[in-house]
Formats: structure tokens, C-alpha cells, sequence
């Protein structure tokens, strides 16, 4: 969350969702990894799509040419680019350990390790930095509240829903991350997405709906198998 919220911070709204939103790509590498799941041949060409999404949105000047337009700072854009892959690794991990531990454990005792493991990370990094502060502006105090609220609810309805329902279905409903982040930033940041956006926007959602449906037809069929 730490290094989402700083690419969100440093790139565009939707870029930074998109770009985080590669995360079922990892997870795919990690479960073969450590749950010992089957990769096929599906999954390499769903995790090149994410690879193409992710490269359409940076733009990096060795393969688009030192002027890149819609740039303002190039260098925040790349350590916001590189800050939202790693959030994706992290996140694709999260997912394989939640999935690793199933029902034994509470979901609301997931999210209370989420919150204070955060809270102490916090702490130190801001000592240490030297940035512990409260902002002066009291909207700016309401907003940090809101995005506590709002980051812990979000975070509770997904790991309640990895308990109660598949995994393939969930991600299908969250492709809806990126519609939604593209709205919000034009009706309220009222930032534009480029075309080079929009194509890796597509490239990352084909690649996440894919891989979750392919993962639905798989579960439904061996299902029927199994009943014969």
C-alpha cells in the first residue's frame, strides 16, 4: 500500500491503477511457485499482455524516443512506474499466502495484522524520515481519515471475498478497478488518459479477465469430471 500510494502520488490516477492491477500476472508466477499450481501455455501469454500493458503505459525512452508526450516529469512517472510493479508483486504475494492460509484464520484478523503491522512500519519510516506531522490544512485531515476508511473497508471486502467465493470471479469484478479510476480522474483530477494508455489498460484487463475466466472454465470442468 506504501508503494501504491506513492505512485499514485508521482503518475496519473489510471496509470498507476493499471499498472497495479498486473498483480494477477505475479500471482499466477508465485502460486506455480509456491502452491505448486500448473502454469500453461495460457498463462505465459496472459502475463506477456500484462508485460505489454505495463511497458505501452511507461513508455520507456529507449523504445518510444527521449520526447515522450503527456509527460511532465519523466523520472517521477518511471519511479512511480517502478514503485506500481513492485506494489503488484506485493500484492500478488498477499494473495498466495491468503489463498496458502484458506478459512483457518479469520478474515477481520487478517486486517487487523494489515493494520498494525502498518501502523508500526509507519511509524519508523516517518522517524525516521523525519516527516512525522500533521498537515496544517483541516481538509487535508478529513481526506486522510477518509482514505483510512476507505483503504481498510476496501481491503476487508476483498479478503472476505477470496473466502467466500473463487478467485477467477473476483478478479473479473475487480477489472472494474480501472474503470472506475478512469472516470475519477477525469471527473475529478481532470486528466485525460492518452491513447498509449488506454492501450495498456486493454492489454492488462485482457490479460486479467482472461486469466480468470480460463481459471473459471478450468475449476467448472475438472467440477463435472469429478461428478462422472
Amino acid at each position: 500500500m506504501i508503494l501504491l500510494y506513492y505512485a499514485v502520488q508521482s503518475m496519473p490516477l489510471a496509470d498507476a491503477t493499471v499498472i497495479t492491477f498486473s498483480s494477477p500476472a505475479f500471482t499466477c508466477i508465485f502460486a506455480c511457485i509456491f502452491l505448486k499450481e500448473k502454469c500453461t501455455v495460457w498463462d505465459i501469454v496472459f502475463m506477456a499482455f500484462t508485460i505489454t500493458g505495463v511497458v505501452l503505459i511507461a513508455r520507456p525512452p529507449f523504445l518510444f524516443g527521449s520526447r515522450n508526450e503527456g509527460f511532465e516529469d519523466y523520472s517521477e512517472h518511471l519511479k512511480g512506474t517502478i514503485a506500481a510493479v513492485a506494489s503488484a508483486v506485493c500484492a500478488s504475494l498477499t494473495l498466495v499466502v491468503l489463498r496458502k492460509m484458506g478459512k483457518s484464520v479469520h478474515y477481520l484478523l487478517s486486517i487487523w495484522y494489515y493494520a498494525i503491522i502498518g501502523l508500526i512500519e509507519c511509524i519508523i519510516a516517518l522517524s525516521i524520515l523525519g516527516e512525522w506531522s500533521l498537515p496544517y490544512c483541516g481538509l487535508d485531515r478529513w481526506l486522510l481519515v477518509i482514505i483510512g476508511i476507505l483503504g481498510l473497508g476496501g481491503q476487508t471486502f476483498l479478503v472476505k471475498a477470496l473466502q467466500i467465493e473463487k478467485a477467477g470471479l473476483v478478479a473479473i469484478m475487480r477489472t472494474m478497478d480501472v474503470v472506475f479510476a478512469f472516470i475519477f480522474q477525469a471527473l475529478f483530477l481532470h486528466h485525460t488518459p492518452t491513447w498509449w494508455t488506454i492501450g495498456g489498460a486493454l492489454c492488462i484487463v485482457a490479460s486479467t479477465a482472461g486469466a480468470a475466466v480460463l481459471k473459471w472454465y478450468t475449476s467448472s470442468k475438472m467440477a463435472k469430471e469429478s461428478q462422472i
